[in-house]
C-alpha cells in the first residue's frame, strides 16, 4: 500500500509541477486550471490515494461507476461526468454530477434540461465540438454549434459553463495546439452572441499526452488518466 501511494503521489506531484509550468510559460495563474484526475480505470485504493493527497475532483465516464462511487466516498468529491451520456441514464446520471462534459447534441441538451426541470435540479454542462472532423468521436461541428446557439442557449434548467473537445491522439502534442486554439477562439466567438446568462467559462481541453499545449491554449480543466498511475498494476 505504502508503494502505492508513493507512486501515485510522484505522478501526482510531478504533473502538478508540469501545470504550473505551463502556467508560468502562458502567463496565467495556477488556480485557473483545474486538474481532473480520470478514475474510469482506477482501482478504488488509487482513488482513495488521490483523496488523501487532496485531490477531490475526479471523472467518471459510466453512469453505474459513477453512482456506486459516489455513494461511498466522501460528500466534498467534485465528479465530473466525461463520457458518452445516453438519455436513458440522464436522470441517474445529473444526480451525482457536478459537471457533464460531454453534451454532444441539441437533442441530447434538451433531454437533460427537461428531466432536470422534472427533478428539480438545475446540472451544469459543457458542450462537446467535435473539431477534428473523426468519425469516431461525438460532438457538435463548428457549423452546427454556430448554426443553433440560439437554440441551444433557450434552455431553462441546465447552466451552460463552456465547451469540451478532444484532440486527435500523436506522439507529438504540438499536433494538437491548432485543435486546443480553435476551441478557445471558438468560445470567444460563442460568448459575444450569447446571452448575458450564459458565460462560458470553462475550456475542458487536454488530457496526459497534451495537456501542457492545452494549458498555453487556455484549458481550465485538463483531464488527466494514465498519466497518474504510470507504474502501477
Amino acid at each position: 500500500m505504502e508503494d502505492l501511494k508513493g507512486i501515485i503521489h510522484n505522478n501526482y506531484s510531478e504533473i502538478q509541477s508540469r501545470i504550473e509550468v505551463a502556467c508560468l510559460r502562458s502567463q496565467r495563474s495556477l488556480g485557473s486550471v483545474t486538474l481532473v484526475a480520470v478514475t474510469k480505470y482506477a482501482q478504488m485504493e488509487w482513488v482513495k490515494a488521490l483523496l488523501e493527497l487532496g485531490c477531490t475532483q475526479l471523472g467518471e465516464s459510466r453512469t453505474p461507476q459513477l453512482n456506486e462511487r459516489a455513494a461511498v466516498l466522501p460528500d466534498d468529491v467534485y465528479w465530473h461526468f466525461i463520457g458518452p451520456l445516453q438519455r436513458n441514464k440522464i436522470r441517474r446520471t445529473i444526480l451525482n454530477s457536478n459537471l457533464i462534459h460531454s453534451v454532444d447534441s441539441l437533442k441530447l441538451l434538451s433531454a437533460i434540461d427537461r428531466i432536470a426541470a422534472e427533478s428539480g435540479l438545475q446540472p451544469r454542462v459543457l458542450i462537446e465540438v467535435n473539431l477534428a472532423g473523426e468519425e469516431n468521436k461525438k460532438g457538435f461541428t463548428k457549423a452546427e454549434l454556430l448554426a443553433g446557439w440560439t437554440s441551444i442557449c433557450a434552455v431553462s434548467q441546465v447552466s451552460i459553463e463552456g465547451l469540451m473537445t478532444m484532440a486527435p491522439h500523436h506522439k507529438d502534442p504540438e499536433l494538437a495546439r491548432p485543435v486546443f486554439r480553435e476551441l478557445s477562439e471558438l468560445r470567444d466567438q460563442l460568448q459575444a452572441i450569447s446571452p448575458q446568462e450564459v458565460q462560458l467559462k470553462e475550456l475542458s481541453m487536454g488530457m496526459s499526452g497534451d495537456f501542457e499545449v492545452a494549458i498555453e491554449e487556455g484549458a481550465t480543466i485538463v483531464r488527466i488518466g494514465s498519466a497518474l498511475y504510470e507504474g502501477l498494476k
